[in-house]
């Protein structure tokens, strides 16, 4: 990494931080209405993988996706207007905080629904193949979106049409207050592409510079000639570290998380 890249992905995670502080201490105020869920503690994933993006590709998030809009390229105060309600705001003030919404910059929605993301990602990647584009479709999304049909239905779709879609899979190791470990029969989300023909990478989603290292590699091979053209290795990264602050800000059901953890 040069210079520039390392003030550049520091910069973007300081962004991301302190819109989301800044939020937080909004919505404790009553500011913001409605859920509030923040990506504090998670800065370093998205700002490591959409570094290596362009405004053409897409990236589909999930309710928990201020962190990806910030790191696609939305500006803080559009994003801080559109939870506010003005119609300065991404989504002209309608959509609010899982209704992010800006298609100029690649950033194709958040949602309030668990797992769309992933089957959305795969059309995008779709679209991109059938009109010969050299772009990349992204879904983020949880650990407890890994248990949802649309997880198994995607990663195969995009296994047998051979989709240019990263799944990038933010394991922060609960489903609000159930433990991955508990809810799932296997655990290790990067471990379950290999059903499908995908190859899955396990990396420390704290680490900026092994996630900015392994993303440039794993969108590489998504398209293999670059940007040239878009072939068909797809590859799914799971970050494994611990979300920081109550999912979401609202709701006190953490007291339910044992207090080693």
């Amino acid at each position: 990494m040069t210079n520039h890249q390392l003030l550049s992905l520091y910069r973007t995670m300081q962004i991301i931080r302190q819109t989301e502080e800044e939020l937080a201490r909004c919505h404790q105020k009553g500011l913001v209405l409605g859920a509030c869920h923040t990506y504090v503690g998670e800065e370093a994933i998205a700002s490591a993988v959409c570094a290596h993006l362009t405004k053409d590709d897409v990236v589909f998030s999930t309710h928990r996706g201020h962190g990806h809009a910030l790191a696609k390229g939305a500006h803080p105060r559009e994003l801080m207007a559109e939870l506010f309600g003005r119609e300065t705001g991404l989504s002209r003030g309608r959509g609010g905080s899982m209704h992010l919404f800006s298609p100029e910059i690649g950033m194709m929605g958040t949602s309030g629904i668990v797992g769309p993301c992933i089957l959305q990602a795969c059309g995008g990647g779709y679209t991109f193949k059938l009109m010969k584009l050299p772009h990349v479709a992204v879904a983020f999304f949880g650990d407890g979106a890994s248990n949802n049909g649309a997880f198994h239905e995607g990663l195969n779709m995009a296994s047998i049409w051979k989709l240019p879609v990263l799944f990038v899979c933010e394991n922060n190791q609960f489903a609000t207050e159930v433990p991955n470990a508990y809810a799932a029969g296997n655990p290790s989300v990067g471990s379950r592409g290999a059903a499908y023909g995908i190859p899955g990478i396990e990396l420390d989603g704290n680490d900026a510079l092994e996630g900015w290292a392994t993303s440039h590699t794993a969108l590489a091979k998504t398209l293999r000639n670059g940007r040239n053209v878009a072939r068909s290795l797809e590859c799914e990264v799971e970050s494994g570290e611990w979300r920081v602050g109550r999912s979401p800000l609202q709701n006190s059901s953490t007291k339910l998380i044992a207090k080693s953890k």
